[in-house]
């Protein structure tokens, strides 16, 4: 397994998902979204797994103004708004190779191989 989980370090999904991980002694990387970010492949990646950008977005997020203006243009256009603006993302995102999960998803990670 090659786990990824996008986060922030405040976020207590985020280190709910961390603490699953560690008890379970599966090597994991954290991105602090805050200071690094996904890629473009990264979130292109996860944007496909998981049903598109719109499922990816954070309706209680702190930049309510980007969140609008992304809700409202036009969808080639509204991934590069993502990108610019990953703070609109619900985290955490956590990645295994071309599988994805948004939020805090157990269930779906003790299937993972």
């Amino acid at each position: 397994m090659n786990i990824q989980i996008f986060g922030t370090k405040k976020c207590f999904d985020t280190k709910k998902s961390e603490r699953y991980f560690k008890e379970r002694k599966v090597p994991y990387q954290l991105i602090d979204m805050k200071e690094k970010g996904m890629s473009k492949g990264e979130y292109n990646s996860v944007r496909q797994t998981v049903g598109g950008a719109d499922a990816m977005l954070d309706e209680n997020c702190r930049n309510q103004n980007a969140l609008a203006l992304i809700k409202y243009i036009a969808s080639e256009d509204k991934n590069d708004k993502i990108l610019e603006n990953q703070e609109v993302l619900k985290t955490p995102i956590v990645r295994n190779g071309k599988q994805a999960t948004i939020g805090y998803q157990p269930d779906i990670w003790k299937d993972w191989k």
